[in-house]
């Protein structure tokens, strides 16, 4: 009995080892999903018992490549709304209210979208979550727009990413791509 179980065993984890296709890169999506929280490192800190202070805010984006291409102006067009990353539009989630530009945001989750500019760029939180890109973006649903400097960096940026840094009163969430850099400041 415990050959012939042996045996169905491994007949079934064979079937089931030629069903799944192997792994490659060409299976990966060249757009990962990645997440950043304010405070920075929190699920880390949570499970390690040194959290110092709730958190205020999550984003969740798919983090594209630049490969070569020019993006402002060109892929990405100036005075288009862009969905701030690649897949899904990029949501941001508030743990608490906190205030932008002066504006009350109350706690929950946006979808946040960016109108590019060469020297400015407009974000939006809009209240429409769980969409894919832009291609439904509804500005009947906008609960704020802010505008905020482009500074250049140093460096070029090959993959584009978000993340939170505390200044002031508060923290400011870092946008970068290519050799393009602006902050959203976010205040509690």
């Amino acid at each position: 009995m415990k050959k012939f179980v042996l045996f169905v065993s491994m007949i079934l984890g064979l079937t089931l080892a030629k069903a799944q296709p192997p792994a490659s890169s060409s299976n990966l999506d060249s757009s990962p999903l990645d997440m950043s929280y304010y405070p920075v490192d929190y699920p880390v800190l949570k499970i390690q018992d040194k959290v110092s202070e709730p958190p205020v805010a999550r984003v969740v984006y798919s983090r594209p490549q630049k490969r070569g291409r020019k993006l402002f102006g060109d892929l990405i067009g100036y005075g288009q709304v862009w969905r701030l990353g690649a897949n899904e539009a990029t949501e941001i989630e508030f743990f608490r209210d906190v205030k932008i530009d002066n504006k009350v945001i109350k706690k929950g989750r946006y979808t946040l979208y960016a109108l590019v500019n060469l020297d400015t760029w407009v974000l939006i939180l809009n209240k429409e979550t769980d969409t894919w890109g832009a291609f439904r973006y509804d500005s009947s649903k906008d609960v704020l727009r802010t505008t905020v400097p482009v500074e250049k960096r140093p460096d070029v940026a090959e993959a584009f990413s978000m993340a939170f840094q505390k200044a002031g009163k508060g923290a400011e969430l870092i946008i970068s791509w290519d050799d393009v850099l602006v902050k959203l400041p976010i205040n509690w």
